[in-house]
């Protein structure tokens, strides 16, 4: 495996910005060129050790549900190779892990699915016995399936801040009625088959969090990535039990360390340890075989 690339240096292309895994930079006026790097955040922090393959990882699965949801909605890929909008020197920081995309209007809300209830939901739950406003029904314990999955909305926060949850009142109140009920059903959507494919491949998907831009037509597209082991829990679904919190192909491994090492979880974050990032990036790999049948 190539070393990790914590941060791009391509002077070939306008540096847009840097995002705590992703580094932006100009094609033209119509295009983007996103690389994912191996960046690592964690309770909004971005850490300074980087994993090894993670962004290949994120960049194969998000194609991967790309190209298997797009009969629901268009994303924002051109279909361009990232290698060919780059000078020829520049193209290792590039392979496998950049994407050429449509410039569009990115919406100030995070379109959040939960299928599952764990997390902030679990949290909400206890104290309200609703998530994000909606009403659940009694008794329901950790990890327990939802009746049906649930849209549940936050802000998008910048880097270092906090996403913020929110109602749907609040975000038909940020999008206007019309385009947040689009949101919501196409996050819908695009969960309940995705989540329906990853059983079949042994995964529960509890949550995810999907980004949706306009394009110049005003039309609802996909953005960012879909469905990664960044912005989803994965759970094992032979490992699964009601009440427990299952292990998770996700950043949850650095998660446990970082609790249990002291951390205040303010910047900066702390290195992480070899056999952490070897584990995490084990668990990353894992999901994307399991998920796609193709090996990093």
């Amino acid at each position: 495996m190539s070393p990790p690339l914590f941060e791009t240096r391509l002077k070939s292309l306008p540096l847009l910005h840097r995002g705590k895994v992703r580094d932006l930079y100009a094609v033209d006026e119509r295009r983007l060129l996103i690389v994912t790097t191996d960046r690592l955040s964690a309770f909004d922090v971005v850490l300074p050790t980087p994993i090894p393959g993670k962004g290949r990882v994120l960049t194969a699965v998000s194609n991967f549900w790309f190209q298997k949801l797009a009969h629901i909605l268009p994303n924002h890929l051109t279909g361009d190779a990232a290698e060919d909008v780059v000078a020829p020197d520049e193209r290792g920081q590039v392979a496998g892990r950049a994407v050429v995309a449509w410039r569009l209007d990115a919406l100030p809300v995070e379109a959040i699915v939960r299928g599952y209830l764990v997390g902030s939901g679990w949290q909400d739950y206890q104290a309200t016995g609703r998530v994000c406003g909606i009403d659940l029904p009694p008794g329901l314990r950790l990890a327990e399936r939802l009746p049906q999955p649930i849209f549940t909305p936050s802000t998008k926060a910048a880097v270092g801040a906090h996403d913020e949850n929110i109602d749907f009142a609040r975000c038909a109140a940020l999008l206007g009625p019309s385009l947040a009920a689009q949101v919501r059903d196409a996050a819908l959507a695009l969960y309940r088959e995705a989540a329906e494919y990853a059983r079949t491949r042994g995964i529960l998907i509890a949550d995810t969090k999907f980004e949706f831009g306009l394009d110049a037509k005003g039309r609802l597209t996909l953005i960012d990535e879909a469905l990664t082991p960044d912005s989803s829990r994965f759970w094992p679904a032979d490992r699964y039990r009601v009440g427990e919190n299952p292990p998770s192909f996700d950043k949850q491994y650095v998660r446990d360390w970082l609790e249990a090492s002291g951390w205040d979880k303010r910047p900066p974050g702390p290195e992480l340890p070899p056999e952490v990032v070897e584990r995490t990036a084990e668990k990353y790999a894992e999901a994307l075989l399991r998920l796609t049948g193709v090996a990093l």
